[in-house]
């Protein structure tokens, strides 16, 4: 898919720029369409656990990391862990069917989280004619941050379904529903969704004095994922990781934020040295991931939620700052990079490296 889309972006610049026959670019955009529209990672995966980082990054903007969104595939069940700023366009962008996503599970209602909900609701409905809305889970709050969405958008589903009638956007299928639940006491998980093969869990975390804030597990077949939501480091983390294959885990780099802090205060932006000292507390350092990581001997730690942004050759030394001493088995995560947990086996398989 990464490939596909640089040939396409190359297409468009010889179209523009008239390095190509008009007749010959008509016939490569229609074959370059074709392959678009009929493309489906989801079908090409084998059974198992799968994830996507839909977004790698947090609040800050960034090259290779959008606001923070998680794709997860169990079977051929699609999930997202949070809705940043790009998250559902980049999962069109890895090939996967927007319209077969099932629900949403939001760790928390910071704006960066939430952000393209509306965009991830909208999309999901009016590119499969869906005729239910989108399922919302999240903690005690979760109401109101969707009776919000569905106000916000409710104008435009209204002349979606008068532009394209039922065939395009059935108006039972509009807005997203709130599945709310309370914040699971330490030690314990509260089961959201459970069958004969795919269960998945929330548990407590800190982020205070963001609260509620929750993680979510995933377990399917065998295979179990863990995904941390925004976090300092946290012994409930590393319990309910023990032994899994894949930790998600965020990770801010306190020595480079210092630096901004310190930069923010010498060329005198007070609102920039407030934020970067105000953040250093409620958020886990990479070191502080893997240490998390190695005490619960997880298979593989990807970081994401990276704090800041990682922009310049060499700075993704400085963002470990000795992380990968303690934990060998790691991905910093950028937009696009995948895994895949294959049912029936122990491997872990990096599929994606990014867009």
């Amino acid at each position: 898919m990464k490939k596909y889309n640089k040939l396409i972006s190359l297409l468009f610049l010889c179209v523009l720029t008239g390095c190509m026959p008009s007749g010959l670019s008509n016939l490569i955009l229609e074959k370059g369409m074709t392959a678009r529209m009929s493309a489906n990672t989801l079908a090409e995966l084998n059974d198992g656990l799968h994830l996507a980082l839909c977004g790698a990054g947090g609040p800050m903007p960034a090259p290779n990391a959008s606001g923070p969104c998680v794709l997860v595939i169990a079977g051929e069940r699609m999930f997202v862990v949070d809705a940043g700023t790009d998250g559902v366009r980049n999962i069109a962008r890895m090939g996967y069917p927007i319209n077969q996503l099932e629900a949403v599970f939001l760790t928390h209602f910071h704006s960066d989280h939430i952000d393209g909900l509306g965009e991830m609701g909208t999309l999901r409905w009016a590119s499969g004619a869906n005729a239910s809305p989108l399922r919302v889970y999240g903690p005690d709050g979760v109401d109101n941050v969707v009776d919000g969405f569905n106000l916000s958008y409710g104008q435009d589903a209204l002349y979606r379904h008068a532009h394209h009638g039922d065939v395009v956007a059935p108006m039972s299928g509009a807005g997203l529903v709130a599945q709310g639940f309370s914040k699971p006491a330490q030690g314990e998980l509260t089961v959201l969704l459970a069958d004969e093969n795919l269960t998945i869990e929330a548990l407590a975390v800190n982020h205070a004095p963001i609260d509620p804030a929750v993680a979510y597990r995933f377990s399917y077949k065998g295979r179990t994922l863990l995904i941390s939501g925004d976090t300092v480091k946290s012994a409930n983390i590393a319990k309910f990781a023990k032994n899994i294959d894949l930790l998600l885990h965020e990770a801010l780099a306190p020595n480079l934020v210092t630096m901004m802090n310190e930069v923010a205060h010498k060329t005198g932006n007070t609102v920039m040295e407030h934020i970067t000292h105000d953040i250093l507390n409620y958020h886990a350092s990479p070191v502080e991931a893997a240490e998390t990581a190695r005490d619960a001997n997880v298979g593989h730690l990807v970081y994401y939620h990276i704090v800041p942004p990682l922009v310049i050759p060499g700075q993704k030394a400085l963002y470990l700052n000795g992380a990968e001493k303690i934990f060998k088995n790691y991905t910093i995560g950028e937009d696009g990079v995948a895994f895949s947990l294959p049912a029936g086996s122990k491997k872990i398989i990096q599929t994606q490296h990014g867009l």
